[in-house]
C-alpha cells in the first residue's frame, strides 16, 4: 500500500474511482449529455413561443437571454445530483458496494472520487449548453472566469448532495422521491424563470434561503454581468453549503452508515 500512496493520498485508487464515474456516464452520453442540451432547448423555445411577444426585458436584457443561464444552471446541478446518486444506490442495489468500500479508499478519497464523476459530468453539460445558446442565440458568458467558478461549485454542491442521498437511499424509488421532493422544487423555484423583484417581500424572503437561488444568480451573473443578489455574498453561502454537504457525505461514509450490512 504504500507504494501506492504518495503524501497520504492514494492517488491511483482516487483516479480509478474517478474515471470510473467518469465512464459510467460517457457509456451513455446521448442520455446524459446529448438530452440535457435537448431538454434546455425546448425550455427556451416554449417559454420564448409562450411568453416572449408579451414579455418585455427582463434585468435589461431580452427574455430569452435573461432564461439561458439558469435553464443551463439547472441542468448542470441535476445531472451532477444524478451522477453521484445513481452511482451509490446502484452499487446498492447490485451488490457491489463493496466493491467500492474494501479497496485503501479513505472517506475523503471516496468523497473526491464520486464528486469527480458529477463535475464532470456537469461541466460538459454546461459546455454543450454554453456551445449551444451561443450559436443558436448568439448569447456568450459576459464573465467566463467567474461563470466557471459558479459552475464548478454548482456541480461540488449537488454532487455532494447527490452521494449524501444515495447513502440515505436502500433503491432508485428513494432517489427518485428526494430528485422529485427536493432537488427539483429547490431548481424550479430558484429564480430560474423569474427576477425576485417580481416576488412578495415572504416569497422573496424565502428564496434567499434557498442555496440553488445563489447558483442560478450566479451563472447569471457570469453570463450577463447581472444579478439579483450580491454574486460575492452568493458565492460564500454555496461554498457554505458545498463544505457541509461534504463534510455529512464524509461522516456518512467513515461511518459506514446505511452501507454496511
Amino acid at each position: 500500500m504504500g507504494a501506492r500512496r504518495f503524501g497520504r493520498v492514494n492517488w491511483l485508487g482516487l483516479w480509478t474511482l474517478a474515471a470510473r464515474e467518469t465512464r459510467r456516464f460517457m457509456a451513455v452520453w446521448q442520455q446524459t449529455v446529448a438530452a440535457p442540451l435537448v431538454t434546455a432547448g425546448l425550455f427556451l423555445a416554449v417559454f420564448t413561443l409562450a411568453l416572449g411577444a408579451t414579455r418585455g426585458p427582463v434585468m435589461g436584457v431580452p427574455f430569452i437571454a435573461f432564461l439561458a443561464p439558469g435553464i443551463m444552471m439547472m441542468s448542470v446541478i441535476q445531472n451532477a445530483f444524478a451522477n453521484t446518486a445513481s452511482s451509490i444506490v446502484g452499487a446498492k442495489v447490485m451488490g457491489n458496494i463493496v466493491d467500492t468500500l474494501m479497496p485503501p479508499l479513505s472517506p475523503a478519497e471516496l468523497v473526491v472520487g464520486f464528486l469527480a464523476g458529477g463535475v464532470a459530468r456537469g461541466l460538459l453539460v454546461a459546455v454543450v449548453i454554453i456551445l449551444g445558446t451561443g450559436l443558436a442565440l448568439g448569447l456568450w458568458p459576459a464573465n467566463p472566469l467567474w461563470l466557471f467558478v459558479i459552475l464548478l461549485i454548482g456541480s461540488c454542491m449537488l454532487g455532494a448532495l447527490g452521494i449524501a442521498a444515495g447513502i440515505l437511499s436502500q433503491k432508485f424509488d428513494q432517489i427518485a422521491a428526494i430528485t422529485n421532493f427536493v432537488v427539483t422544487p429547490l431548481s424550479f423555484l430558484s429564480g430560474t424563470f423569474y427576477t425576485l423583484e417580481a416576488l412578495p417581500p415572504l416569497m422573496r424572503a424565502i428564496s434567499h434561503a434557498n442555496p440553488i437561488f445563489y447558483l442560478i444568480d450566479g451563472a447569471r451573473y457570469g453570463y450577463l454581468g447581472r444579478s439579483d443578489s450580491d454574486p460575492v455574498l452568493g458565492l460564500t453561502v454555496t461554498l457554505g453549503t458545498t463544505l457541509a454537504l461534504c463534510l455529512l457525505s464524509w461522516v456518512w461514509l467513515k461511518r459506514g452508515y446505511r452501507l454496511k450490512p
